[in-house]
């Protein structure tokens, strides 16, 4: 258990139809949800055809996270996380968009991929409904995608994202409020194309119960009650009658349905269509519909990450093994870092201090897992994989910046790689890319034996090594590869003195 957890925690959800925020206080690892906020801000209504976020549709996003940031601004950040989803994935101009964000809130923002806001729903509902032996299907429907997932207890087995959500299919196939039967039908298709391949894996043989989380899921069981369409959740029969229902009127604002908030209205048909499409293709009959979704998911990965449970930590050692990584040399060079980063103190990259350690660690655990698909320009390889692979926990902001360090550990040292990186990593993260470099130089023939008691500076751009005296002319090949580091660091703007 940490020394101080927080008292209260929190985690805001940006999707691409509403932002959601909740707050919850924390005692002896059990939440209470002390507040919950949430803002219809259609963020996907706001892409162009060019995937630029509109000005317009920032500012009124602006405005929510101004006050969202008022209840959350004085949070320790160690408290708080935010993501991004479907929405910001797309934007191209999200990093401009997420700087003025990030101002609102006092905190920052991370984009997570399709098949992590899939973990992370999943964990969302497992935690709302307990455990159980059953293989859950779990569906959720945001603005901008569709998420499913099987399951049982607390683990998701198989994760998929689909692009669609009902922001999107609203907008493409309903504009302006108009339907029509035609539209309907073509909204439907649209969806079942993107389920074609996925659906053999989804489909009813596979699971035994199905549960939905999300509003447009929540509004369309609400609906079927107050009509007596069904009377145990969302079922196929009831699904028929409001569909039927729907195809009956020219306009969003002839539908008249009990329950249904206007604020959805004119993203309620594309809901629709996307749930009709999933029961049809996935042979559904029947799902129940869950109050956890991916805001409570995010509350208990945060309690993961509080209480040493981290699941990018897990994610790591499944990558080890996967990729064949030598644990023995990781173990070394993590070690020295260890080393270094004792000598260099606390106000070593602060305030990053407590993530540095993480990413360090992370980083010497993979950055020869490219070792597994060739060994020249592994350290490419490694990058790549690590930049673009599915690693749960991991936002994109935290993918980038261990390609960045992992891609920059030997040879030329690209330093344009981290200009982009958010702030304060676009600082901190060549320093440890500095670390890194210098503690796997150290190890380089991989024996186990103990490097000396050496010493180390790191101010500003000036590295000092200090060796016992004798020590480098009795390890002439060190020696070499020090003189050589120096060279890469200095075309990088760093000076490497050592003796």
């Amino acid at each position: 258990m940490p020394k101080n957890p927080p008292e209260i925690v929190a985690a805001v959800d940006l999707g691409s139809n509403s932002f959601h925020m909740i707050v919850c206080s924390l005692t002896d690892g059990n939440l209470q949800t002390l507040d919950r906020l949430k803002e219809m801000v259609r963020l996907a209504s706001g892409l162009d055809k060019k995937n630029y976020l509109d000005t317009e549709t920032q500012e009124r996003a602006l405005g929510c996270l101004e006050r969202f940031g008022q209840r959350i601004r004085n949070f320790p950040p160690e408290s708080v996380r935010v993501v991004g989803t479907s929405t910001l994935r797309q934007a191209k101009n999200s990093q401009q968009f997420l700087e003025k964000a990030e101002k609102a809130l006092n905190h920052p923002i991370h984009i997570i991929s399709g098949i992590e806001e899939a973990r992370l729903i999943y964990q969302g509902v497992a935690h709302s409904l307990g455990s159980n032996a059953n293989l859950r299907l779990v569906m959720d429907i945001g603005g901008g995608s569709t998420e499913y997932i099987i399951g049982s207890g607390d683990t998701p087995r198989i994760k998929e994202s689909t692009p669609m959500g009902c922001v999107l299919v609203s907008n493409a196939f309903f504009k302006e409020g108009k339907l029509s039967k035609n539209a309907f039908t073509q909204a439907s298709l649209f969806a079942e194309q993107q389920l074609e391949p996925i659906q053999k894996q989804f489909l009813r043989k596979n699971w035994d119960e199905a549960i939905g989380a999300s509003g447009s899921l929540r509004s369309i069981d609400k609906v079927l009650q107050a009509k007596n369409w069904s009377n145990n959740g969302i079922t196929r029969e009831g699904l028929e009658l409001l569909v039927a229902h729907i195809n009956q009127c020219s306009h969003v604002n002839e539908l008249n349905l009990p329950e249904l908030d206007p604020e959805r209205l004119p993203v309620f048909p594309g809901g629709v269509a996307i749930v009709y499409a999933t029961f049809k293709s996935l042979g559904i009959e029947q799902m129940t519909v869950s109050d956890g979704a991916l805001r409570e998911g995010l509350i208990q990965d945060l309690l993961g990450r509080i209480y040493d449970h981290d699941i990018r930590s897990a994610t790591v050692q499944a990558l080890v093994d996967r990729y064949h990584i030598d644990k023995e040399h990781a173990s070394r060079v993590k070690r020295t870092i260890g080393n270094i980063l004792a000598q260099l103190g606390d106000d070593f990259c602060s305030p990053n201090q407590e993530h540095v350690a993480h990413f360090l660690n992370w980083a010497a655990d993979l950055h020869e897992i490219g070792r597994d698909i060739a060994h020249s320009q592994y350290h490419k390889h490694s990058a790549y994989i690590i930049e673009n692979g599915d690693f749960a926990g991991f936002s994109r902001q935290d993918q980038i910046l261990l390609s960045a360090i992992v891609k920059s550990h030997r040879r030329k040292f690209p330093r344009s790689l981290f200009d982009e990186l958010p702030s304060p990593w676009s600082v901190d993260a060549p320093k440890l890319t500095v670390i890194l470099r210098l503690s796997v130089l150290l190890h380089r023939n991989r024996q186990e034996h103990e490097l000396p008691d050496f010493k180390i500076s790191l101010i500003k751009s000036k590295i000092r090594l200090q060796f016992p005296d004798h020590w480098l002319a009795q390890a002439p090949l060190t020696h070499a590869d020090l003189t050589q580091e120096a060279d890469y660091l200095k075309s990088a703007g760093f000076k490497l003195e050592f003796a």
